[in-house]
């Protein structure tokens, strides 16, 4: 069978960048609107801290763990196929979180749509690929990133308008219901316009065992945060992330000596250029998803505006961040790697001046004043993200450039995981009955953004300074 590649815009490549584009637009606004739904869905059915934290940080979880392996099984039975049963397992947890009785079945809801949603996101980027080269590629994947902006952009008013019309208890299930027609006109088009799987067969080599073993870490990395104090997660933390951490290590070494493709190439934790890069991009992403869901809950929760109201604050930092993006290249050009320390630092800035701002700012300025911080933060990440990501995959081992996306993206998910449990635990347990309130609880869930982002600019500073410094010259004697 023919396979379809182009230089250029046709008729075909344009219905496949179309397809890639709604199934990017369906997965990124189902995610973007939830944050407004929290506060609703919270009331509605009686969810406490832990059912929140899973709802949000399980969805990235099971969304990163489901990258690498749908990239792979894509890459040797084509990606048709698992695009639309990643579509369809997205559909499908979108209507049962609209219709779930209670939070124990929405959080399990949540955790199907990431599975499918990772399974889609990644035939995504592989199809693009695979159908585009040369200018075309590029273009492609820039119109793919602003769809991304839009739907980012686009969520929050959506959600909140669907919840002022239809009301905080009707709201909510509605806005997980958004994504049951999208997925469905998505599925239609891309079993029509999709190229069809090769005819080919083969072993994916899935390494199930290190994807165990990753998923493991990650939980016990997330629970010490979702349990409550007290719990026997805080009494065997440490021990068993060790242990996760140095079976997974063995197990990779063990698994690449076998002759076999191991969830994590060994040539990647060997190169300290793409390990460097790879902390930074999961301290990015994480620390700017947990600032953006916290800031929504508050607004909400904290200064009592309504859903429609907090979109409209936060509507400004969608149109930075897409403008951010922007220029980003430009400047890059310009500054080389220091584009991605001054985005960092910048954004760790912005993070702790809205904590400030919260804890200190009258009531009447607060959202105008909250709505600039995030604004600056947004824009900044803007700066981080396409820069960010060509670095890590140029430092790149090439006999493993084709799995080191995957595993960018997958470590980004994880990251955005840990993040979004610790930090929205600390918002959600410091704003409780039993809390100090909800400025201080805002304040300390900002304060740790802000350390993440700064810890991430460091290490990113270091990195640039290591990649620049000339070789030492050898001294002969006489």
């Amino acid at each position: 069978m023919r396979r379809l590649v182009t230089t250029r815009f046709d008729a075909a490549g344009r219905r496949v960048l179309m397809v890639c584009a709604a199934g990017g637009f369906t997965t990124l606004l189902d995610n973007s609107v939830l944050n407004i739904a929290l506060p609703a869905l919270r009331d509605s059915l009686h969810a406490d801290a832990a059912h929140v934290q899973w709802m949000v940080a399980g969805y990235s979880l099971a969304f990163g763990l489901a990258l690498v392996p749908g990239g792979r099984l894509g890459d040797v039975r084509g990606r048709k196929p698992y695009f639309l049963a990643g579509m369809a397992i997205f559909t499908a947890g979108a209507a049962l979180a609209g219709l779930t009785p209670g939070p124990e079945a929405l959080v399990a809801a949540r955790l199907l749509q990431g599975l499918g949603g990772g399974l889609v996101n990644s035939q995504m980027i592989g199809t693009m690929q695979d159908v585009f080269s040369g200018h075309a590629r590029t273009r492609a994947l820039g119109l793919y990133a602003v769809t991304g902006g839009v739907a980012g952009g686009l969520g929050p008013p959506l959600g909140g308008a669907v919840i002022a019309v239809a009301g905080p208890e009707t709201g909510w299930r509605l806005v997980f219901l958004l994504a049951v027609p999208f997925g469905v006109v998505t599925l239609a088009l891309a079993a029509r316009h999709l190229p069809p799987a090769p005819d080919r067969a083969g072993s994916a080599d899935l390494d199930l065992v290190g994807l165990l073993l990753m998923g493991g870490l990650t939980l016990a990395l997330m629970l010490p945060f979702v349990q409550p104090a007290g719990g026997p997660a805080g009494l065997v933390w440490a021990p068993v992330v060790g242990l996760l951490a140095v079976s997974s290590l063995r197990w990779q070494r063990r698994y690449a000596r076998s002759g076999r493709r191991p969830l994590l190439h060994p040539t990647l934790t060997r190169s300290a250029p793409f390990a460097a890069g790879t902390m930074v991009a999961m301290g990015y992403f994480g620390s700017g998803l947990a600032n953006s869901l916290v800031l929504t809950m508050f607004l909400q929760e904290g200064l009592g505006l309504t859903a429609l109201a907090t979109a409209t604050v936060t509507l400004p930092a969608a149109f930075a961040m897409v403008a951010g993006s922007a220029l980003a290249w430009r400047l890059a050009r310009r500054f080389g790697r220091h584009t991605v320390s001054a985005g960092l630092a910048l954004s760790a800035c912005s993070m702790l001046a809205g904590g400030l701002v919260a804890l200190f700012a009258s009531g009447e300025r607060l959202p105008v004043l909250l709505a600039l911080c995030a604004t600056c933060a947004s824009a900044a990440s803007g700066l981080v993200v396409s820069p960010l990501q060509a670095s890590v995959l140029k430092n790149a081992p090439g006999e493993a450039a084709g799995v080191a996306g995957g595993i960018l993206q997958m470590s980004q998910r994880i990251g955005a995981a840990i993040c979004i449990s610790a930090v929205s635990g600390i918002y959600l347990h410091g704003s409780s009955a039993g809390g100090p309130g909800y400025r201080p609880a805002f304040w300390h869930a900002a304060l740790t953004c802000a350390g993440v982002a700064a810890l991430a600019c460091v290490l990113s500073y270091a990195a640039n300074r290591r990649a620049v410094r000339p070789p030492v010259a050898e001294v002969r004697p006489g």
